[in-house]
């Protein structure tokens, strides 16, 4: 049976890892600057404040791990002593390759593990759109192991260093993800994996997007009217099963194309019955035709 969080995650293509531990005393506020990268971060000692894009505060405390796929603006301060309105500490960087946050004579008071990575593939911004756009978990030790074997690998110079990590980073999303109440997820596929009908009908566009799959045949699929699995779709995916089921077949079509694959073997196995209905639904979607896209990657698809 397809998984759509492990496919998903894999397609993503996250590596080229940061991290650092960072300490910090006293009334302190820094801001997310590494604008463009995923932040993770485990709270070893200590708590903190979390704003992510406007949404409500967050109170972070040791254990907690806290993820942000999207690309979006954060701030982290102190949450006794507050910070006073307009401080902004700068981190500096220590011998040891640690970052230090206020006075570096006064007593640690917070510790943390922060790391960032990237991710590869051309079609990120479309893949983590189909993700919570932030993940908190409290008291699951598995990520803490898993964010301490990233850090560790990613300081180290080991032979495949660069593939350990990418499997690593594959591990510690996925667990992140799926550690995550499904329910208090903001909608997308992780909130659609949590109901226990629309999963099926999930599954079934993953396992076969080749399939002429229509609303009917995925509500019959998932155990529900056609009426009730569009609504409920809508709201736990944030989108309706037909437009989540053409960006994933696009989706696959870029990383085929990327692949060197030809337009007709593409357009065969995402289920369009010609290369011309390919060409448009891709255009439609990409802005150009397949044949441009894949010439622009260095490959002639024919």
């Amino acid at each position: 049976m397809a998984d759509p969080l492990a496919e998903i995650v894999t397609l993503l293509q996250p590596g080229a890892p940061f991290s650092k531990i960072a300490r910090a005393s006293g009334a302190w506020r820094v801001q997310r600057t590494e604008v463009g990268q995923v932040y993770y971060g485990l709270m070893i000692s200590g708590s903190a404040r979390l704003e992510v894009g406007g949404k409500p505060a967050i109170i972070l405390r040791q254990g907690d791990f806290v993820l942000v796929p999207a690309i979006q603006d954060f701030t982290m301060s102190s949450l006794d002593p507050a910070p006073p309105a307009g401080l902004y500490s700068q981190p500096v960087m220590q011998a040891d390759g640690t970052a230090r946050i206020g006075s570096p004579d006064a007593p640690v008071e917070v510790e943390q593990l922060i790391g960032y990575c990237r991710f590869g593939s051309p079609d990120a911004t479309l893949l983590v759109a189909l993700l919570p756009d932030i993940v908190v978990v409290r008291g699951e030790s598995r990520l803490g192991i898993l964010a301490t074997l990233v850090a560790e690998e990613a300081r180290a110079s080991r032979p495949a260093r660069d593939v350990v990590l990418a499997r690593l980073l594959e591990v510690l999303l996925i667990e992140a993800f799926r550690s995550t109440g499904e329910r208090t997820a903001s909608p997308g596929v992780l909130r659609g994996m949590g109901d226990d009908r629309l999963v099926v009908a999930l599954r079934c566009m993953h396992a076969d997007p080749a399939r002429a799959w229509t609303v009917a045949e995925l509500a019959r699929e998932a155990g529900l009217s056609r009426s009730t699995f569009f609504t409920r779709f809508q709201r736990e995916v944030g989108r309706p099963p037909m437009d989540y089921l053409t960006d994933w077949r696009i989706t696959l079509a870029k990383d085929l194309l990327r692949r060197g694959r030809s337009l007709a073997e593409v357009a065969q196995r995402i289920g369009y019955g010609s290369t011309s209905a390919f060409s448009v639904a891709f255009s439609r979607q990409v802005g150009k035709p397949p044949a441009r896209y894949a010439e622009e990657l260095g490959f002639a698809a024919g």
